[in-house]
């Protein structure tokens, strides 16, 4: 129960720094997904179930805060938690390339339901453009952000199970 509600405060303050922070930065081109980069790293370390919990949670918080059809981002995240965490069993905590793929690969299915369903539909159908200018750097700015904080993640998770651990003995 601590486990999840660390998590939840972490994935908010994730938000919280996607959302107020990283747009002010004059130098960055694009901003990094943290919320995207939390959900699959949740689903990919705990499983289907909790990345399907913290997907309804990543969803929920940036369908409440940002304009558009409520459950257009929370129907996403779920489906990034549940399919990220079918490949729960692939973890090994030292292994960084399949999450590093992982980012990539949801950094651009995110991107590319974005375009589909808020651009294709009202007729805005130049995707090399909006592959050149938003989805790439985005996911090159993903990709350099979850080399950090994969490992912050994988030492956060550790130092919790030792806590675990140590609760379980006395």
């Amino acid at each position: 129960m601590k486990r999840t509600l660390l998590n939840l405060l972490v994935l908010i303050a994730a938000f919280a720094l996607q959302s107020c922070i990283f747009p002010f930065i004059p130098f960055l081109s694009a901003t990094p997904n943290l919320i995207l980069i939390f959900t699959f790293a949740y689903a990919f370390i705990y499983g289907q179930r909790a990345g399907m919990f913290y997907g309804l949670a990543a969803g929920l918080l940036v369908d409440l805060f940002h304009s558009g059809a409520f459950g257009f981002f929370t129907l996403f995240f779920v489906w990034i938690g549940f399919l990220n965490g079918s490949l729960s069993k692939y973890y090994y905590e030292s292994y960084i390339t399949l999450p590093l793929l992982l980012c990539t690969v949801n950094e651009f299915l995110y991107n590319l339901y974005i375009y589909v369903f808020r651009f294709v539909i009202r007729g805005k159908l130049d995707f090399p453009f909006y592959f050149r200018t938003i989805i790439f750097p985005e996911i090159i700015i993903s990709l350099l952000f979850t080399l950090i904080i994969y490992r912050f993640f994988l030492w956060y998770n550790r130092k919790l199970e030792f806590l675990d651990q140590r609760r379980a003995t006395t």
